[in-house]
């Protein structure tokens, strides 16, 4: 009898023991796969978490009727841009967005490509360039421990870069009747001085995919006033409102020229040049929906009294009205009247 309650126990424990190892099992399956979708993330730039509390802006549609590429030349110096300069050293969480940029980049959060000898960037697998050859390409003093990059505040080359390279795309989106101008892609340039006191030289150190770090930009603040310092938007809300000013220095053409290949020395002729580009863009968007004059004349007859509108139309559409003029005539004097007459005249126009 005891034998069998003993056999009867051991059977149960057998059961209990594989009924509990798949459960077991799939916990343990869950939490692997969890840990693999946070690496992964983590390698792309985000993680899951992130991507639900930051989620980006709809890209630009392929299908676009109309869409034309256009280079600028960020200059930090002019007042629409400074923002994007101060602080050139971390303040608490505050920093400047090539600081930040800088940061995540360094700690793997998003890839940066290298800038090519054309200055034509390609956004791709074959095209990303590691942090550490562009640390030792410009100088840049870090400490490497256990596989990982380490640059103090101080040695982030932040006051240096003074310019930025921008690519950015205006298109007119025909599936809900609307012009954006849309950021491509940027490129942080350093502005080195030679030991001889000449000009800055220029040393672009490589392109970062906008939609990479948009999802980041939208966290970190930019002062966009200098009177009012509580006058501040987020790095996103910037850079989707065109808040920024910048010359043109390339568009994409059949030839793949630049302006200043274009103009050659002529500085004249480069100026004329950049404003015959930002004139056509700004007559595109303006007459996107037919000649502005003509819509505003239609609107104001539109706009007219019923009665006034019935009057224009019984005169087939014109809008002329007729004047009448009064001019005061004098006459010879007559026996009896020593006063003038008042004469009418219908003039007709």
């Amino acid at each position: 009898m005891k034998r069998s309650i003993l056999i009867f126990a051991f059977l149960n424990l057998l059961i209990a023991a594989a009924v509990a190892q798949p459960k077991k099992s799939r916990v343990q399956q869950q939490q692997q796969k969890t840990a693999q979708q946070q690496q992964s993330g983590a390698q792309g730039g985000m993680t899951q978490r992130m991507r639900v509390m930051y989620p980006t802006a709809v890209d630009m549609p392929e299908d676009v009727v109309w869409r034309r590429d256009i280079y600028r030349e960020i200059d930090l110096n002019v007042d629409s841009n400074s923002g994007l300069y101060h602080p050139t050293e971390p303040v608490g969480k505050q920093m400047n967005l090539f600081t930040y940029v800088f940061k995540l980049a360094l700690n793997g959060y998003i890839p940066v490509y290298e800038y090519r000898l054309d200055g034509t960037e390609v956004l791709d697998e074959s095209a990303k360039v590691s942090m550490k050859t562009i640390l030792d390409n410009y100088h840049i003093f870090y400490e490497e421990k256990d596989g990982k990059l380490k640059v103090d505040n101080s040695d982030i080359p932040s006051s240096e870069v003074k310019m930025y390279y921008l690519k950015e795309s205006a298109y007119y989106d025909q599936a809900n009747s609307s012009f954006h101008i849309k950021v491509l892609a940027f490129c942080p340039v350093l502005m080195r001085e030679d030991d001889f006191g000449g000009e800055s030289a220029k040393y672009p150190l490589f392109w970062v995919k906008y939609t990479d770090v948009e999802p980041f930009l939208s966290r970190q603040s930019v002062m966009t006033s200098d009177v009012n310092n509580a006058a501040t938007m987020n790095l996103d809300d910037y850079f989707t409102m065109n808040r920024y000013k910048g010359k043109i220095y390339k568009t994409n053409n059949m030839l793949g020229k630049t302006l200043s290949q274009i103009a050659g020395n002529d500085s004249t002729k480069l100026s004329a040049e950049q404003k015959r580009i930002e004139a056509e863009l700004k007559n595109f968007r303006d007459n996107i929906f037919g000649d502005k004059a003509k819509r505003d004349s239609l609107d104001s007859i539109a706009n007219l009294d019923p009665k006034v509108q019935k009057k224009v139309k019984a005169r087939g559409g014109s809008t002329k009205t007729t004047k009448v003029s009064t001019r005061r005539t004098k006459t010879p004097k007559s026996s009896g009247s020593s006063s003038g007459t008042l004469s009418v005249r219908r003039q007709r126009h």
